[in-house]
């Protein structure tokens, strides 16, 4: 078990625009504000998402793509550095008109609204990943 104290350097609540990618917002305003390493949260309403989950069978991710409009009913993440600058992590919980919800690793998605409370630390995770 790796446990670190994080001390918080700053908060931030972001408005994702709309027609914006959802994970890519949050990656610009990480690179825009150089946060290395972030904790997150948010809610709002997507369409056209594109949500990863991991076949342990195959040892890969898999995505599944919803052509719809979805609400974002949960959402929470980090953001770590890995090679190419911030990367964000969504993990969402999506929910259709009807109220059936769907989620996993939110890859892409096109904002409608949206609403994210980003917490920086001085100190990162550690160890950059490439997939979620």
């Amino acid at each position: 078990m790796d446990v670190r104290e994080l001390a918080v350097s700053a908060e931030y609540r972001v408005a994702i625009e709309a027609g914006d990618d959802w994970r890519g917002a949050i990656e610009a305003v990480a690179a825009d504000e150089s946060v290395a390493s972030a904790w997150f949260t948010g809610t709002g309403t997507v369409r056209d998402a594109d949500v990863w989950h991991y076949d342990p069978d195959a040892g890969e991710h898999r995505a599944v793509r919803f052509d719809e409009p979805l609400s974002v009913a949960a959402c929470t993440g980090e953001v770590s550095t890995d090679d190419g600058g911030p990367t964000a992590r969504p993990y969402v919980v999506l929910t259709r008109p009807s109220g059936q919800a769907v989620g996993g690793y939110l890859n892409a998605a096109e904002t409608e609204t949206g609403q994210v409370y980003l917490r920086a630390f001085e100190t990162g995770f550690g160890g950059g990943r490439a997939e979620p």
